[in-house]
């Protein structure tokens, strides 16, 4: 694969000068429009060999780019606060906005490629590592994303005496760590090849960027970036991709609707066993164990289902400084110009500590899918990026407890009739909410559909009978008691 780019690509300086004004004008041609039209953001990788001068390209990008709508974001071993998440966290919280353009060094792929290299993980790791890899982004990709990775390659022989030069010219530069990689140039670039030929899709190209002479290299990156954004401005939106089937074109009773809507709770078997499970909970959030694991608690269901109800009696055992909690509502203008789970991935929380959600990244599939707010493929896709976002985190050591109130119709107006009447209670009910309730057999499908294709081993639904609230709080409160005594 590298055999082209091994070779000795020359640029004459004289031809360099003569071409710099026309590659810099190409590049703010492309760039201005991205940053008006706020079409899609960029992220541009930089990745392959120590010493082939990428930090240089970069220097040079900057120069004949827009420099106010750059960022250069570096990532080396992850630090205390990354290392409390999962390791795409931190990639997540410094995605660019719409119409900006991120610098990306020590990208997803350089772990891999590490612990590929250092034999930390056999190749069934590898693998599976590529995978997860593609699927984030193609997730990117299709929340208007633009993903290009260049792969710097240098000779082994042009290497060494680079990094001799490098040490020589900059005495307080630390090369130690590149003198290292050099040992492990064979293994580095067959790993190289192998991920570029498994990670080089249409929405995540790979380019492979010969740098022995700095010209050339820096003339063929700012070249693709400039065409690769041109095209994208010109192109449509992605391929779609569809979730995982879900049997249809038959009329069938999902497990929403089998809910059985008739379990009740007397007062007090509630009070005995609501103080039973908050002390159980007390006590096993304050366990050292639990400095292992990360909580995130989903409450979704029928308006006035009980949700927030549910939600006080979970908090009040919690001491409040290992706890915060979500209320989600539609998204912010910040929000709107960054992939849809961007906002989400920003709230996970440290392990040791509980997030808590009232309303999730479910709205795609629930209210977005139902009121048109998402196209069709968008909520479509949504099922698998919400699977892999949770597999993220439990693979990660976080529990995840996901839980769908329920009521029936006919309860639901009973409760919107006395929210009306109750003046402490009036802010509760909006105008929204009656119009929702319109659409009640449609949030219906939508909700069994979201059951049925996010309902996972290491997620799964618990659904709540919440007609009677005592027997959906303590069902609530039993069930991530039960599910922290298998972790901790």
């Amino acid at each position: 694969m590298f055999e082209s780019a091994r070779m000795p690509q020359k640029m004459t300086k004289k031809s360099f000068k003569k071409l710099e004004p026309e590659l810099r004008e190409a590049l703010l041609a492309a760039q201005l429009p991205v940053i008006e039209k706020q079409q899609f953001s960029t992220l541009i990788l930089v990745d392959g060999l120590d010493g082939a001068g990428k930090g240089e390209a970069v220097a040079r990008l900057y120069g004949w780019m827009d420099a106010r709508h750059l960022v250069c974001n570096a990532y080396g071993e992850p630090m205390d606060e990354a290392r409390l998440r999962p390791p795409l966290w931190r990639y997540w919280r410094d995605l660019p906005a719409k119409g900006e353009t991120a610098i990306v060094f020590g990208s997803w792929y350089q772990s891999l490629l590490r612990d590929r290299i250092y034999k930390k993980i056999d190749e069934d790791a590898f693998e599976k590592g590529l995978v997860r890899i593609r699927r984030f982004e193609e997730m990117l990709a299709n929340e208007d994303v633009l993903i290009l990775k260049f792969w710097f390659v240098l000779p082994k022989d042009v290497q060494k005496e680079r990094l001799k030069k490098i040490e020589k010219k900059n005495a307080g530069r630390h090369v130690l760590a590149d003198w290292a990689a050099l040992k492990h140039h064979k293994k580095a670039s067959e790993t190289g090849e192998k991920i570029i030929l498994e990670t080089s899709m249409g929405f995540a190209p790979w380019f492979v960027i010969p740098s022995q002479d700095p010209e050339y290299r820096d003339v063929a990156l700012g070249q693709t970036v400039a065409r690769s954004m041109q095209l994208k401005l010109e192109d449509g939106e992605p391929t779609s991709v569809a979730a995982p089937p879900v049997v249809g074109g038959l009329k069938r009773e999902t497990a929403v609707d089998a809910i059985d809507l008739t379990e009740t709770l007397e007062k007090t078997e509630y009070e005995e066993l609501r103080k039973k499970y908050q002390d159980r909970l007390s006590e096993l959030s304050d366990r050292k164990s639990m400095s292992k694991t990360g909580v995130v608690l989903v409450f979704q269901g029928n308006d006035a289902a009980g949700k927030g109800g549910a939600i006080r009696r979970l908090i009040r055992p919690l001491d409040p400084r290992i706890y915060k909690v979500h209320s989600i509502s539609a998204p912010t203008d910040e929000e709107k110009a960054r992939p849809y789970l961007w906002r989400f991935w920003r709230r996970v929380p440290r392990k040791g500590h509980f997030a808590i959600f009232d309303r999730s990244w479910y709205e795609r599939v629930l209210v977005e899918r139902v009121e048109g707010f998402a196209g069709h493929d968008d909520w479509l896709r949504a099922y698998n990026e919400i699977n892999e976002f949770e597999q993220e985190l439990t693979d990660f050591g976080y529990t995840v407890c996901k839980f769908w109130l329920a009521i029936s119709e006919e309860e639901q107006l009973r409760r919107f009739k006395a929210r009306e009447e109750t003046v402490y209670k009036q802010h509760k009910i909006t105008d929204e909410d009656w119009r929702n309730r319109l659409k009640w057999d449609q949030y219906a499908i939508a909700a069994g559909d979201m059951v049925d294709r996010t309902s996972t081993h290491y997620a799964p639904w618990t659904l709540v009978s919440a007609e009677n609230k005592k027997h959906a709080r303590v069902k609530v409160l039993k069930t991530i008691c039960d599910r922290l005594d298998e972790v901790l």
